[in-house]
């Protein structure tokens, strides 16, 4: 039996590795603490994955890579590109297929839905970030050293995710105290349950050699809604019994005081574009050819309810 290895064990990475186990696959988790989910066919590895050798060590003989580490959000600019480079040198050394997650950062702002075939145009330092990951990967598979596909999702859902969302408004929400968040809350947004970018990542990397066209391109994830922030907030709410909620935009003096204090925050500002208008999500190619279809939002609020963020 062939070996999945997945790193990072953060709600999609940990989503991934329970998904693959309870479909019979062996998985091999790899993170600096050596966590991961409790399962007999997962095997948990503590490592540093920016150690290219031992990562691929690990690699070796294994069918697939699915990358869901990533540094902290304030230290992208300088703590990505060595570990992007470490996964990419590992999986071309040992041919094991890598799936990498992504986002939608690269395409910079857009009219419209977001398609798979965009160009990438980022007009941001992480969307640059971002796109240089694709395409060093992209060049690797366009020589015929490893095959590569990214899996791109937008703010996600579910408990334990950590969005957006989930870090400010379901709190409050779920606590009937006023959110006050640091960019728009009114435009269309899509949003990704965890469930499902993880068996988006599965579906990439279980294609065969036969299907063209799979691998060397993005695949999207379906979105569970595309609500706005407000309106998601609302469903929320009814869905937990609990009061109106009671949202807010964040004042320019309150976001320069959080932007001062707060390293995270500080992130932010270049990203409200995402939010101050609609951003729409294209993922019928994931559901027509891959046949991953989103989870009911329902199911998705009914989860935050109970469990929180």
């Amino acid at each position: 039996m062939s070996v999945h290895v997945v790193t990072g064990a953060g709600p999609i990475g940990t989503a991934t590795a329970r998904l693959l186990a309870a479909s019979g696959e062996r998985v091999r988790v790899v993170t600096r603490s050596g966590g991961g989910p409790e399962h007999p066919l997962v095997e948990r590895v503590a490592a540093d994955i920016t150690d290219t050798d031992r990562l691929t060590e690990l690699l070796r003989g294994a069918r697939t890579l699915y990358n869901a580490a990533a540094p902290a959000y304030q230290d992208w600019r300088t703590a990505f590109p060595p570990l992007a480079a470490s996964l990419l040198t590992a999986a071309e050394r040992t041919g094991t297929d890598y799936v990498m997650l992504g986002n939608l950062y690269g395409y910079g702002p857009v009219e419209g839905p977001l398609t798979p075939g965009l160009p990438l145009r980022p007009t941001s330092g992480k969307g640059r970030v971002r796109t240089a990951m694709w395409e060093q990967a992209l060049a690797a598979h366009e020589a015929g050293r490893v095959r590569v596909a990214e899996v791109r999702g937008s703010d996600y859902l579910g408990a334990s995710a950590l969005s957006l969302f989930t870090w400010t408004a379901v709190p409050a929400v779920l606590a009937g105290t006023e959110a006050v968040l640091p960019v728009g809350l009114d435009e269309a947004h899509a949003w990704s349950y965890v469930d499902d970018v993880a068996r988006t990542l599965i579906a990439v990397g279980g294609q065969e050699d036969a299907r063209e066209g799979g691998w060397g391109r993005a695949w999207h994830v379906p979105s569970t809604s595309e609500l706005s922030i407000r309106a998601l907030a609302g469903r929320l709410a009814r869905a937990a019994g609990a009061p109106d909620p009671r949202l807010r935009r964040m004042t320019p003096g309150e976001l320069a005081e959080q932007v001062a204090g707060d390293p995270v925050t500080a992130e932010i500002p270049e990203m409200a574009y995402l939010y101050d208008r609609a951003l729409r999500v294209d993922a019928s190619e994931t559901e027509h050819v891959l046949g991953v279809r989103a989870t009911a939002l329902d199911l998705v609020l009914k989860e935050l309810a109970e469990h929180g963020s």
